[in-house]
């Protein structure tokens, strides 16, 4: 059996640890190696500088802090990991990585950090679902 591609998508919401324990029980199943995805919010576009810099630098350090413990979790189990750290929107983003990767399957949570609109409608999910070129797992 070959190793299984596996995207792992995380936004810091209270299902993240949960999916982050799925990942690494169906890793360990199917020999596989992950490709970790969070998407940050868009940087600024119409801010001048040195100010754009500085939301820009914010931004990416709040995102490197966010997954750093779920990395560290996957070294710990001895999961192969590659990180990807992408600007919204998720939806899109997550969906054309696993097409551009080749992934095997997705794994994510049913809700996450987005605002209420998007979670009447769905949101990030329910995007995926409908774009996703592999098989999703919805974590509750």
């Amino acid at each position: 059996m070959s190793r299984k591609k596996i995207l792992v998508a995380v936004d810091g919401s209270e299902y993240s640890n949960k999916v982050l324990d799925k990942a690494i029980e169906y890793a360990k199943l199917l020999d596989g190696e992950i490709v970790f995805v969070n998407c940050h919010k868009r940087f600024p576009a119409i801010i001048g500088q040195p100010y754009r810099d500085k939301e820009i630098a914010d931004i990416i350090s709040g995102a490197e802090k966010l997954v750093k413990p779920f990395l560290q979790r996957f070294e710990n189990e001895n999961i192969p990991v590659e990180e990807r750290l992408m600007e919204e929107p998720a939806g899109t983003m997550i969906s054309d990585i696993a097409k551009i990767e080749k992934c095997d399957l997705i794994i994510m949570g049913s809700r996450g950090l987005t605002n209420l609109a998007s979670m009447i409608v769905g949101g990030v999910t329910n995007r995926v679902l409908q774009t996703a070129p592999c098989s999703v797992l919805v974590v509750r």
